[in-house]
């Protein structure tokens, strides 16, 4: 008997199966971290701006393999040189870098959970979707219990500048880290115009494009509810936007989405349930850091009406039809039906 084995001889002492088990684990990690390549993304979620990401992606030269929950929807992509897969784990498994663009959170983490046997110890996982902050905290968990490089990366821009790869994107994560942030370029580079950097750990990004989307709704909803309003008092739509154009009063944004009210093309650029969505991230994030907003909870509830109204699939100027008891208000009319 050994000194300090007590009376259970070596040849007679229970195994367990865990400490084996989570060595061939980590063994099989390393070998498939060895294994990604670098010039491969793995796109997961292929809605308005997932497929334009994946089409730039591919035609800048990179291996792009696409997965989305409804197969159909990413089907076109296979005409852009990307290889649509069937699961979510065959999409991620040797890619030097997972691209993930879903509605939320819950719909991120659930599309990172379907693609865990696939994923590699080291992978850099570029998180497009805006989330909040509430939304990334159990992403951040996932990344380090998987050893990926996360990298929160929301971004700025919709349809149009999306399908030319002209997107700003906003990024934090990747600890300081040059060789993350030269893996990545190529991919960053593929499908925005530009990159800001804000930081070393994942947070940033999301805090920052929450406050530039509470001012993109502002001018959203403040549009539908002044042309509501000059509809109601007999104004000509015309000629409030005339007294406004090219003064400081004027933006871009507001002639964009007025005319988009006033021709009733409702075609979703930034799609009204996504804005909801949105309305009801910037307001728990305010509220958790004991912000009083006032604007913001009132606009998300004037996208939940116009959302009830069947709205959510148009673009989210279809917050007009807010304004009124019922969507049908109008139709027939300038503004044409939704």
């Amino acid at each position: 008997m050994r000194p300090g084995l007590g009376d259970q001889a070596v040849g007679d002492r229970p195994r367990s199966a865990a400490p084996r088990a989570a060595c061939l684990r980590g063994r099989s990690n390393a070998y498939r971290s060895r294994m990604l390549d670098e010039n491969s993304v793995a796109v997961l979620g292929t809605g308005t701006i997932g497929a334009a990401m994946a089409r730039n992606l591919s035609a800048a030269g990179l291996s792009v393999r696409a997965w989305n929950r409804t197969r159909a929807r990413a089907e076109p992509l296979a005409g852009h040189g990307v290889t649509v897969m069937d699961e979510a784990a065959e999409a991620v498994r040797g890619a030097g870098t997972v691209l993930t663009s879903l509605h939320d959170g819950p719909a991120v983490l659930a599309a990172m959970r379907a693609a865990a046997p696939g994923l590699a110890e080291g992978t850099v996982w570029v998180q497009a979707s805006t989330v909040g902050p509430d939304g990334l905290a159990p992403l951040a968990e996932f990344a380090q219990a998987h050893g990926l490089r996360l990298l929160d990366a929301p971004v700025l821009g919709t349809k149009a500048p999306a399908e030319a790869g002209e997107l700003t994107v906003l990024v934090s994560g990747g600890s300081g880290s040059p060789l993350v942030r030269e893996r990545v370029a190529p991919v960053l580079d593929a499908i925005g115009a530009k990159t800001l950097w804000l930081g070393d750990e994942p947070g940033a990004a999301s805090r920052l494009k929450l406050v530039v989307n509470n001012w993109v709704l502002t001018l959203i909803n403040g549009t539908a509810e002044t042309l509501a309003l000059a509809e109601g008092l007999g104004v000509e739509a015309d000629d409030f936007l005339g007294v406004v154009a090219g003064g400081p009063l004027d933006a871009p944004y507001l002639q964009a989405k007025a005319k988009l009210i006033l021709e009733g093309a409702y075609e979703a650029s930034f799609p009204l349930s996504g804005a909801r969505k949105d309305a009801e991230l910037i307001t728990r994030a305010a509220r958790d850091a004991g912000v009083r907003l006032d604007a913001t909870p009132a606009m998300a509830e004037r996208l939940r009406r116009a959302e009830a109204q069947g709205h959510g699939r148009d673009d989210a100027a279809a917050s007009f039809f807010a304004s009124y008891e019922t969507s049908d208000y109008g139709r027939g009319d300038a503004r044409g039906s939704a």
